[in-house]
């Protein structure tokens, strides 16, 4: 925690604090695999929407939560919540390693949340996100692939997993996904152990 001129503490999105606890496989995402991506249309915070039933090659689309934004509070309990917080460092990951993931044959990564495009693009803008942000906040994605949530504040919110995608039908999942700092890095361990099509659950 940063200090602000006054004295008030700043939480540093980038940075996962120490103790967090694990997520658990509830077993939410098991049916995932051997699925295919829905055709639906939404939002990116660049380029037009994507319809993610027509996207061909290998595919990287991560779900999360919630970016937070810097001098604003996360919601209460934020932290105590297995697998909510690390979204900024989930995709600082993704980020860092996208020339790498590039190479190893991905055509498009994406992150999806049930925020607005507005709300995404602000995180995509300030984290210098090579890829789109999607947006399902009509939750359209989450209730055709029946994508496991929770909910705080009211607010309907993706649990954090990943998926990889070829031609369309989901060949990996990584659920639940911890540390999410180091989930764009398995991914590429992954795509280097998995160079044709295969199927794995982690």
């Amino acid at each position: 925690m940063a200090q602000k001129p006054g004295g008030h503490a700043v939480t540093d999105l980038t940075i996962l604090p120490e103790g967090l606890e694990a997520p658990f496989d509830d077993g939410a995402a098991s049916h995932l695999l051997g699925r295919t991506l829905p055709r639906v249309a939404l939002p990116a915070t660049s380029g037009p929407p994507v319809d993610l039933g027509q996207l061909r090659g290998t595919v990287v689309l991560y779900a999360y939560p919630m970016t937070g934004r810097p001098g604003a509070p996360l919601p209460g309990g934020w932290n105590e919540i297995p697998g909510a917080r690390g979204c900024t460092p989930q995709a600082c990951g993704f980020r860092d390693q996208f020339a790498e993931l590039k190479a190893l044959g991905v055509a498009h990564v994406f992150g999806l949340s049930t925020q607005t495009t507005g709300y995404q693009r602000e995180a995509a803008e300030r984290l210098h996100l090579p890829f789109p942000l999607l947006s399902d906040a009509g939750l359209d994605v989450q209730d055709m692939l029946d994508l496991p949530t929770f909910e705080v504040d009211g607010d309907l919110l993706l649990k954090r997993l990943t998926m990889i995608v070829r031609d369309g039908e989901i060949v990996a999942l990584f659920y639940p996904v911890f540390p999410p700092d180091r989930n764009a890095a398995d991914v590429a361990d992954w795509l280097r152990r998995h160079p044709e099509d295969g199927a794995a659950h982690h």
